[in-house]
């Protein structure tokens, strides 16, 4: 804190007063500097009350920094988690398809046996009916 001097020097009358009459009676302190001391210690306690806020706001921003990195890690894990299940499903979604196509072909392959047969049935009845005549 900055120490100010005096613009205008003391009155005579309270120069010419005895030391006992300018002290206070009950702590000792001179009634000169008594109001000054009130007013500082009203600046320390404000002082220390804003060191004690900046302090919880030190303690504040280190478990704020510690739950980002926290959180930066998991958005890491999700981020590869959502890769690798990414590439799973493209890797079924292909599966799928190449299921899908066999399945036509077999289907085709079912559908030609089916005429086959019907073909089959009909030169078998065809040939009874020869046989029989």
């Amino acid at each position: 804190m900055d120490r100010q001097t005096p613009m205008h020097a003391l009155p005579e009358e309270i120069q010419k007063m005895l030391p006992e009459d300018k002290v206070c009676k009950y702590c000792g302190v001179s009634y000169l500097i008594l109001h000054e001391f009130k007013a500082m210690e009203e600046k320390v306690k404000a002082m220390e009350k804003e060191m004690k806020f900046y302090q919880g706001s030190v303690e504040r921003e280190k478990r704020l920094q510690e739950k980002i990195k926290s959180l930066s890690q998991d958005l890491e894990q999700y981020k590869t988690d959502n890769k690798s299940k990414t590439e799973r499903i493209y890797d079924i979604g292909m599966q799928l398809k190449s299921q899908q196509n066999e399945f036509q072909k077999v289907k085709k392959q079912l559908s030609h046996l089916q005429d086959e047969l019907k073909i089959k049935y009909r030169q078998s009845d065809i040939f009874r009916l020869c046989f029989c005549l």
